[in-house]
């Protein structure tokens, strides 16, 4: 197995955190996507050379473990790797630890491909990346591997009007805004996970009747996503976010979020996540008890998924 290389050093700023107190799964994504800025300079495709060639790399599929939360003020430090390539399709893989104790925070696998700054379509990886490529060449740790969701093909391309006909509940809708665009105007992919993030007090509310604000001892965490980018929204577009109950657990739930161009009614994203209830005194996972079970199992969906 090669070492991994230096990609970010950085720390949690309080801005990046909830009303978990701990960094928002959005904020994980956005170190990883500018990790990969950095790859490519290992790779000998630095940003003189992405400007001169108007390309980005740009992730189609993640998957994502959380393994430790990480509070305000922590010190952190990516690393990465390549664990793969389909020709023009890199595997990547990406190690977030805390700084000052080791332990791991994240793992982060990708599927990447460099694409048009401009208009976001593919574009061949170029000659001067295959000896880089081959000498980054790395494993994926047994602790980056998925745990509870099966990394099996996407699901088929689902519709606004089918997610409906499924009895998928709504829990947000908004407008793209810039500040969450790039400079050339797409939705960067920290938002993707944002906008699922800002939906789950919706969700909860509407499954099973919480609303975490008037609880501040119980919130909620996530263990692990897949995300499958499937369009490129731009600045101004709505989108409108469907999600359902795929699976209960002892302790966790995997639920599935499909968002949606609401003015063509087409898949933007699929997404899956592995999420328990966390006690925020004792900074632990909480079981299901069994009458809530037995509710949320009434609500299950089948043929959800990313």
């Amino acid at each position: 197995m090669t070492s991994l290389v230096p990609l970010l050093r950085s720390s949690v700023q309080t801005w990046e955190c909830d009303d978990m107190g701990h960094m928002n799964v959005q904020f994980y994504v956005a170190k990883a996507n500018e990790g990969l800025t950095v790859l490519a300079h290992h790779m000998g495709f630095g940003p003189t050379q992405a400007r001169a060639a108007h390309a980005v790399l740009l992730p189609r599929e993640h998957h994502i473990r959380f393994h430790r939360e990480q509070r305000p003020g922590a010190p952190l430090t990516l690393e990465g790797g390549i664990t793969g390539r389909d020709g023009d399709v890199l595997k990547v893989y990406e190690e977030l630890t805390n700084s000052a104790s080791g332990t791991v925070a994240a793992t982060i696998n990708a599927d990447v491909i460099l694409a048009d700054a401009e208009t976001r379509q593919p574009m061949a990886l170029p000659g001067v990346m295959d000896e880089a490529i081959a000498n980054m060449m790395t494993d994926v740790p047994q602790h980056g591997q998925p745990r509870g969701l099966t990394m099996g093909p996407p699901v088929g391309t689902p519709t606004l009007a089918q997610a409906e006909e499924m009895g998928l509940v709504y829990t947000w809708q908004g407008v793209v805004k810039p500040s969450q665009c790039t400079p050339q105007g797409f939705m960067s992919q920290q938002h993707f996970m944002g906008l699922v993030s800002d939906s789950i007090p919706n969700l909860l509310s509407q499954t099973r009747g919480d609303d975490r604000s008037n609880d501040p001892n119980i919130g909620g965490a996530a263990l692990e996503y897949r995300f499958v980018y499937r369009s490129w929204p731009r600045e101004r577009d709505i989108l409108t976010l469907r999600s359902g109950l795929k699976q209960v657990g002892p302790k966790t739930y995997t639920w599935a979020h499909w968002m949606f161009d609401l003015e063509t009614g087409k898949a933007v994203a699929t997404a899956e996540a592995v999420a328990v209830t966390l006690d925020l005194v004792a900074r632990k996972a909480i079981g299901i008890p069994d009458a809530m079970r037995a509710h949320l199992e009434s609500q299950l969906v089948e043929g959800i998924g990313a």
